[in-house]
C-alpha cells in the first residue's frame, strides 16, 4: 500500500507512513522466521511477502510478474522437496536418483535438489536487488534479511537432509 502511496498525488505523506510501517513489520517478521532456524517457516515468510509483491506489481510490467511468477513456483517445489525430507525412507529413495560423482548436483554432500535451487537462486535474486542504485536503507536491510533468512534456510534444511538420510554431524 504504502509503495502505490508514494506515486499518488496529494497522497504522498500518508504512502511514506504506511510504507514505513510496512518495512518495520516486514523485517520484523522476517527477524523471527530467522530466529525459528525452521526452513519451512523461513521459507513461507518468503512467499508471503514474494505474493505480496506480484499482488501490487503494475499490470504493465510483465518482467517483474513473470520474476515472481517463477519465484513462486520454485518455491512450490522447495516444499514438496521439504516435505519428502521429513519421510527418512522417501528422501533415502530420493537421494539415491541424485548423482555422487557430479559436484554440481550436491550441496555439502547432499542433493541439491529443488529446496537448495530455491534457496540459491532466490538468494542470488535478492542480491541483485539489494545492488540497486535508488532503493534505500530500511528496505535495503530487509532486503539483506531476506537474503540471510534464505542462506539459514538451506542451512536447515542441509540439516533435516542429513538426519533423514542417517549421516553423523
Amino acid at each position: 500500500m504504502g509503495r502505490k502511496g508514494l506515486s499518488t498525488n496529494g497522497r504522498e505523506h500518508y504512502g511514506r507512513m504506511y510504507y514505513e510501517k510496512g518495512m518495520d513489520l516486514a523485517m520484523s517478521a522476517f527477524r523471527d522466521a530467522h530466529v525459528s532456524a525452521d526452513p519451512k517457516t523461513l521459507m513461507l515468510a518468503e512467499e508471503a511477502f514474494l505474493q505480496q509483491e506480484q499482488q501490487f506489481c503494475a499490470e504493465g510490467d510483465p518482467k517483474t510478474l513473470g520474476s515472481l511468477t517463477q519465484a513462486l513456483r520454485s518455491f512450490d517445489d522447495a516444499f514438496r522437496c521439504a516435505e519428502i525430507a521429513e519421510d527418512a525412507a522417501a528422501y533415502r529413495s530420493a537421494e539415491a536418483t541424485y548423482p555422487t560423482a557430479i559436484a554440481k548436483c550436491r550441496h555439502q554432500g547432499f542433493p541439491k535438489d529443488a529446496f537448495h535451487q530455491t534457496c540459491m537462486s532466490h538468494y542470488t535474486r535478492l542480491q541483485n536487488v539489494v545492488r540497486s542504485p535508488g532503493i534505500n536503507l530500511k528496505e535495503k536491510t530487509v532486503l539483506e534479511q531476506r537474503a540471510a533468512n534464505m542462506k539459514a534456510a538451506q542451512r536447515s534444511y542441509t540439516e533435516k537432509q542429513r538426519k533423514a538420510l542417517g549421516v553423523p554431524s
